[in-house]
């Protein structure tokens, strides 16, 4: 037969109830703390990502940009007159010399004028020839006129002398030497005035030719003008070199001033090289370039840095210190970097992704062990293409994340693997 327990029962229900709180303080804890955990850093696979180590010493500063082979010595060749594309003689790649004619072009009014030109430079050389015999003509009979009141001068002079002493010795009336002495001193006033008027004569001449020279002078510049103008329709390189463009077709009617074909230099090339605006404002003239053509690389130094932003950039020219790699051409798509500055002993790491010169941003630091990395804030200072200054938040040695990071940016903690 069954013995009733009453303690055994009252010590389950005892039983139940402090489980029954364990249970009931428990999962409110177990919950609370589990909220409060960390959440599992995310996996990042090592092989994916840009590592790099802090070091300490020399960084070169340095900026870099695309740019092309230019020639230094170019020649655009406009059109001198109004006039019609002829005939194209020389394609554009053809080598030229100074002489060598690309085109030829054609101007009827060109042609009459220079005719018409030449007429009226021979016409104003006749003239001033013409102008000279009369004038000498001139000069000559004013001349032949003085020359005879001089003699009769000189005689009536000489006759008043000779009849004053004869008056003083008495042979002779005093009246008749009076009478020469008025007729000397009447020839005297007269042949001052004629070379008075043969002096104003000589420059009168003198004057009218030079008014006929200068008319000749201009008809001869107007006519070498046209006559250039003319030659100038047999369109001529004007230097030895390459005919890099003809801008003009067979047919088309060009203006004055119409650029018509360039010629350049290929044997004497410079590089322009487009720097971007934020880094252009260290570059100065005579810094140390190297221009990499993608056929081998060239040294040189900047000669000139536009005042102008085009596009975002700066165009910096680079002259080369020694003879170009092979297959250097004009309009070669060429890298240029140029060297800003050394920095000795400091701090630097290669250039984050996201590294701009005096920012404070977030990099992952990687741990002891390699296996872990955790974010650090870091202060950068000035930076180059390949490398930034670094101020803060890191030491010589650290090994740091440099790859775009911004998929991870609520993460503190990442694991590598």
């Amino acid at each position: 037969m069954d013995i009733a327990r009453p303690d055994f029962a009252r010590k389950k229900r005892v039983r139940l109830m402090v489980y029954g709180a364990a249970m009931v303080v428990a999962v409110p804890a177990l919950t609370i703390g589990v909220s409060r955990l960390k959440p599992a850093a995310p996996a990042v696979e090592r092989s994916t990502v840009w590592l790099d180590t802090v070091r300490r010493g020399e960084m070169l500063r340095d900026v870099r940009g695309l740019g092309t082979l230019v020639p230094v010595d170019v020649r655009w060749i406009p059109a001198q007159s109004s006039a019609r594309v002829d005939k194209i003689v020389l394609q554009s790649g053809a080598m030229v010399k100074a002489d060598s004619i690309i085109l030829e072009l054609s101007d009827p009014q060109l042609q009459l004028d220079a005719l018409n030109a030449e007429y009226a430079y021979k016409a104003a050389e006749a003239d001033l020839a013409n102008l000279k015999v009369q004038l000498s003509n001139s000069l000559m009979g004013q001349k032949s006129t003085a020359a005879d009141i001089e003699s009769e001068y000189q005689q009536a002079k000489m006759q008043a002398e000779v009849d004053k002493q004869l008056s003083e010795e008495g042979i002779q009336a005093a009246l008749t030497a009076k009478k020469s002495a008025v007729v000397a001193e009447q020839l005297a006033i007269k042949e001052g005035l004629v070379q008075e008027q043969l002096k104003i004569a000589d420059d009168a001449a003198k004057a009218q030719i030079a008014a006929q020279q200068a008319h000749l002078e201009q008809q001869r510049v107007l006519y070498e003008l046209k006559k250039r103008q003319l030659d100038a329709l047999h369109v001529r390189a004007g230097l030895n070199g390459v005919l890099s463009a003809v801008s003009v077709e067979v047919g088309q009617q060009v203006a004055l001033g119409t650029n018509l074909v360039r010629v350049a230099d290929p044997s004497h090339l410079k590089a322009t090289v487009q720097i971007p605006e934020t880094q252009a404002k260290d570059v100065a003239i005579g810094q140390k370039a190297t221009i990499d053509t993608h056929n081998g690389t060239a040294e040189g130094h900047v000669t000139r840095v536009d005042a102008a932003v085009v596009n975002g950039t700066v165009a910096v020219d680079v002259s080369f210190n020694s003879a170009l790699p092979a297959g250097a051409r004009p309009d070669l798509s060429v890298d240029g970097t140029i060297e800003i500055e050394r920095l000795p002993n400091i701090l630097y790491v290669g250039r984050p992704v996201q590294g701009q010169p005096n920012s404070t941003i977030g990099l992952f630091r990687v741990l002891a062990g390699g296996t872990e990395a955790v974010r650090a804030k870091v202060e950068l200072g000035r930076t180059s293409v390949n490398s930034v200054e670094v101020l803060r938040g890191l030491q010589a040695g650290d090994q740091v994340v440099l790859s775009d990071m911004s998929g991870w940016d609520s993460y503190d903690r990442l694991r590598l693997e």
